[in-house]
């Protein structure tokens, strides 16, 4: 009986979610960065965000984990590239995305929300040439991993402006994603 209500679970889950990505609205968000998708706020769909404890207006959650320690590095990166390590969480900057070096600072803060936050904020990368985020959220339940995840842009409140073009991998539970600018970036399910 356990082992029905669990499966139940799972697929009412599963199903929520595939139903929520149907909503998806595709397009500019207004910065001047191609491909980056734009929000559904203007379908005004009321929805739950644990992480404010208010109603949203986008489809979709923040996932909600175990805080981690807080993590940070600063590398100055140029025309060759670099990594900077916020505990298990990366960002890959390919040779040729930025033009000039560039002191750049990435933090992971203590919070329930598995999320990273880059300075300077608004750094563009050359469109040819974009970094690749990789969030772990190992430390997060089963259920809401099992469901598919991807990288949120949100502002300092945790609210949630857009979504990256994210591969979650299942095994790993790392999530990761392009990104065309600085800011901060959240898991979203």
């Amino acid at each position: 009986m356990l082992r029905t209500r669990m499966r139940t679970l799972v697929l009412s889950a599963v199903l929520i979610a595939t139903s929520a990505s149907c909503f998806s609205d595709m397009g500019p968000t207004g910065i001047a960065t191609p491909e980056v998708p734009k929000t559904n706020a203007s379908l005004n769909l009321p929805i739950l965000t644990p992480v404010l404890g208010s109603v949203g207006k986008l489809v979709g959650t923040l996932l909600q984990c175990t805080p981690q320690p807080f993590a940070a590095d600063t590398e100055v990166v140029g025309p060759a590239g670099g990594v900077i390590k916020m505990g298990r969480h990366q960002l890959v900057i390919p040779a040729g995305a930025l033009s000039s070096p560039v002191r750049i600072i990435g933090s992971a803060p203590v919070d329930h929300v598995v999320s990273v936050q880059f300075q300077p904020e608004g750094l563009q990368f050359n469109p040819q040439h974009l970094p690749q985020l990789t969030l772990d959220y190992s430390a997060c339940p089963l259920i809401p991993v099992l469901l598919p995840k991807r990288i949120a842009y949100t502002d300092g409140k945790l609210n949630i402006l857009s979504y990256l073009l994210s591969i979650d991998n299942l095994l790993q539970r790392r999530v990761s994603g392009q990104v065309h600018h600085f800011s901060r970036y959240a898991v979203a399910w």
